[in-house]
């Protein structure tokens, strides 16, 4: 499978798009306006405690206080509790991913997760209003919800994750070659600091011994200057900055997969070659310098991907399409045979429109970056042995998706629910705004509804009116129809209110506003 990293960067917007086969497979988008969160560590106060949802909200100086679930509070072990928890650990379990918190390319850290389950005390017993903490955002703020934090901080290098409030060593499940893991594992439990924890991540296949080491000492140095920091800072105050997308997108994107990164901008493609040779020289001759005279986006064909993603319907190319509805709880998609008749018999016809909608869907969810419940309304097929093709095919679509999935057997209505992580806004939601004409309902009332509105209104007011001329003022398309479909219906309010009414276009009205009023002689 071939790879490319596509960066557009400018003074207002860098976007980076991971490419494979020719096919936009991620898209990544950070403002200058308004830089990303995920990641940073900040010093901040407790300013609520709620036993009843066993959190907490916490002032890190954003606009909306932070959530703290109890699960996501450091509680120091004490000898006992340990003792207990190596007990519960279960085999394989710790042969995870990369960094709970990463926000490119990252995969949830299962031992991370069952370490810190693992011990349950109440919130009301861990933390008080007022209560400073070191804190880290582990998912941003997303619609109306403020950030996700935890106190299980979480610091991303290259080849390794530096976990300072685990005491564990954990090998990412994308490394298959058990040698090379058990290599990895003995390295890094013989070289790491004690009383903390380290995640191998995908790229450190093959590295060796120097080069791990060099990074557990960059990484214990910086943790050591952010608590130093952390002494002295304001409260509430950032402590420390998450690199930007183009040095993230690097770190994290780029590996032996990708065979080339190519960047439009000269002062971004000398930063990450100075970052290459730092932390990754091998690759330093994968970044090339984008010369052309046209778009970058354009030239590879990024941009109409992009507008691609924004559409609610997406054409398949047997002629069926799919269609993407999210709402606040939750993402629908519909599938539907379209313009596709098929050949032979029905079934085949639909099984045929079904499993071409999972590529598409796989794709589009992880194009978008759409998380949370997932509901798919297949098409209804009679034969179980083509539900469960189609189960499985969704199954191996969303393989290659670096977010954790949860997927369930298709239902006898022809449903699939699945769950895909959440840790930031998807792409409709950061590049889109609700619609100010129809305030998100994503519909108008329509032109014959319009006009039946005007007439009520005239009768409703037919005291006022009664006996005089009247103007209606509304949209043209609004006034067209009054003079010609609806004509019959105004002209009996007419007759009803013994006035004359004249209906008058007006270019700059909203397809839904209007206006009455008396006409003067």
């Amino acid at each position: 499978m071939s790879a490319e990293l596509i960066i557009n960067s400018s003074s207002f917007e860098t976007r980076v798009a991971l490419v494979e086969n020719g096919q936009v497979a991620e898209l990544y988008v950070e403002r200058a306006s308004d830089r990303g969160i995920g990641g940073n560590i900040y010093l901040g106060r407790v300013v609520r405690v709620l036993p009843g949802m066993q959190a907490a909200f916490v002032d890190i100086n954003l606009e909306k206080a932070a959530f703290l679930y109890v699960t996501d509070i450091y509680h120091p072990m004490t000898d006992i509790e340990q003792v207990l928890l190596s007990a519960c650990e279960v085999e394989g379990v710790e042969e995870n991913a990369e960094k709970p918190v990463e926000p490119i390319g990252g995969e949830v850290d299962e031992a991370f997760e069952a370490n810190r389950n693992h011990i349950s005390v109440p919130i009301e017993d861990r933390l008080q209003e007022g209560q400073e903490l070191l804190v880290q955002v582990a998912k941003e703020p997303i619609g109306h919800k403020g950030a996700r934090i935890t106190t299980h901080i979480t610091l991303p290098g290259r080849h390794l994750v530096f976990m300072p409030t685990m005491d564990h060593v954990g090998v990412s499940r994308r490394i298959e070659n058990e040698a090379e893991r058990k290599r990895l594992r003995e390295i890094m439990c013989a070289i790491k600091p004690s009383h903390c924890g380290f995640i191998v991540r995908t790229a450190a296949e093959g590295a060796d011994q120097e080069k791990l080491e060099a990074e557990v000492e960059f990484l214990s140095k910086l943790w050591q200057n952010i608590q130093r920091r952390s002494e002295n800072a304001p409260v509430p105050s950032l402590v420390y900055q998450e690199l930007d997308i183009t040095l993230r997108a690097v770190r994290d994107l780029l590996t032996k997969e990708v065979d080339r990164l190519v960047i439009d901008s000269e002062t971004e493609y000398r930063k990450i070659l100075h970052f290459t040779e730092n932390f990754m020289p091998s690759l330093r001759n994968a970044v090339e310098r984008y010369e052309g005279d046209e778009p970058i986006f354009d030239a590879y064909g990024i941009e109409m991907e992009i507008q691609r993603a924004l559409s609610k319907k997406i054409w398949l190319k047997s002629g069926g399409y799919i269609v993407i509805e999210m709402t606040e709880a939750l993402t629908a998609i519909d599938v539907n045979t379209g313009r596709y008749v098929g050949k032979r018999n029905l079934e085949e016809t639909i099984l045929k429109t079904n499993l071409e909608a999972v590529k598409e869907i796989a794709y589009q969810l992880r194009l978008r970056n759409i998380g949370g419940i997932i509901i798919i309304d297949f098409i209804d097929m009679e034969k179980e042995t083509n539900r469960e093709k189609i189960f499985n095919a969704l199954k191996d679509a969303m393989h290659k998706d670096k977010s954790k999935t949860n997927i369930l057997h298709m239902s006898e209505l022809g449903l699939i629910e699945m769950t895909r992580k959440r840790t930031k806004e998807s792409i409709g939601q950061l590049l889109c705004e609700p619609c100010f004409y129809c305030e998100g309902e994503a519909y108008l009332k329509s032109r014959q509804t319009i006009c039946y509105e005007i007439l009520r209104e005239l009768e409703r007011e037919r005291r006022e009116l009664f006996g005089g001329n009247v103007v209606v003022m509304a949209h043209p398309e609004v006034a067209g129809r009054f003079c010609d479909e609806e004509r019959g219906p105004l002209e009996r309010v007419e007759e009803y209110l013994q006035a004359r009414i004249t209906v008058k276009g007006e270019p700059g009205f909203h397809l839904e506003q209007y206006e009455i009023a008396p006409l003067e002689s």
